[in-house]
């Protein structure tokens, strides 16, 4: 990352001049500001937004991005990470993308603004050009969490088995048509499909994107409403889940007779339902742990490494719903 001093080398103006321009002062001749700010904006400068006196020190902040902290899933995950984190005195700052690339990107430069000594995330799509471009710009200790990122540490459930252990449930207990709630790229629709494929029953799966409910009761209603048999429903996360119950219930479908429905993440909010939710459940506490002491490893060693790659086990709890 560019420094003010290789600016300032650059285009030929004082050090103490490029400080000026990039700290917002406007006692600074408008030719010597433009070409200051030119040269910022092509070598992608980020100015730090902490105290200057921290230049060469640790900050002892984590950045932690999620993307939506309104899952209660996340909320506990930030939770366990925030415990950990102190234990080794850091403190951590929280952002929520809230699914929007855009609020990504924007945090990304919050983080590297505030020059936080490592970024524990849970990205939208990891699988992207585009984030991938964003994650080599940060010059700062990463740790992916609940995803699996290629040439980044990475810690998570695997997701291919959980959609696995999912279709083995719903095929074992007599249901004949599934459903995902969620996109076709999540991996726990790639175990869930491939696992119903295996067992022959691929041409009775299909999956479900929706903006609003009031678009998931139509989409329930005509899946429902063509000839299968009894229908075994599997959500990407339990606030999705808790929408299809809903749905269901509008509609007149008894829950599990006629639709079985399963979760993913066990919130608290599912086991109190009626019917209780099924969901599989993550290792919430062990995820954080070990995220956060690879992070801290990364900080206080941050010779080249390879990558860690620790794939955890999910758990099916069975409850009324399925």
């Amino acid at each position: 990352m560019i420094t003010m001093t290789e600016i300032a080398k650059l285009t030929g103006v004082s050090q103490p001049t490029v400080s000026r321009v990039l700290n917002g002062s406007q006692n600074v001749d408008p030719e010597l500001r433009e070409r200051v700010l030119a040269c910022a904006k092509e070598h992608d400068y980020q100015l730090n937004a902490l105290a200057k006196g921290l230049q060469g020190r640790r900050t002892k902040l984590l950045g932690v991005l999620v993307t939506d902290i309104s899952n209660g899933f996340f909320a506990d995950l930030a939770k366990q990470i925030e415990m950990e984190a102190r234990k080794s005195g850091y403190s951590i700052i929280l952002f929520n993308s809230d699914y929007n690339p855009q609020n990504e990107r924007e945090y990304l430069d919050v983080v590297r603004r505030y020059r936080v000594d490592g970024v524990l995330a849970v990205p939208i799509r990891e699988t992207s050009g585009e984030w991938q471009e964003y994650v080599k710009k940060l010059d700062v200790p990463m740790v992916m969490v609940t995803r699996q990122a290629r040439g980044l540490d990475s810690i998570y459930v695997d997701h291919v088995q959980a959609g696995a252990m999912v279709a083995e449930h719903l095929a074992e207990r007599g249901f004949q048509r599934f459903l995902f709630i969620g996109r076709d790229y999540d991996r726990k629709y790639t175990g869930f499909r491939r696992t119903l494929e295996e067992k022959g029953l691929g041409g009775r799966t299909a999956n479900v994107v929706y903006q609003d409910d009031a678009q998931l009761n139509q989409a329930l209603r005509d899946w429902l409403r063509s000839p299968g048999g009894r229908a075994g429903i599997f959500a990407g996360n339990d606030i999705y889940a808790m929408r299809v119950l809903d749905a269901l219930r509008s509609l007149g479908i008894a829950v599990p007779s006629e639709a079985g429905v399963i979760g993913f993440d066990d919130t608290s909010m599912g086991r109190y339902l009626n019917p209780r939710l099924s969901s599989v459940s993550q290792p919430i506490a062990r995820m954080a742990r070990e995220a956060v002491a690879r992070l801290l490893d990364r900080i206080g060693r941050p010779e080249e490494r390879p990558p860690l790659d620790l794939p955890l086990q999910a758990s099916l709890v069975v409850r009324e719903s399925a």
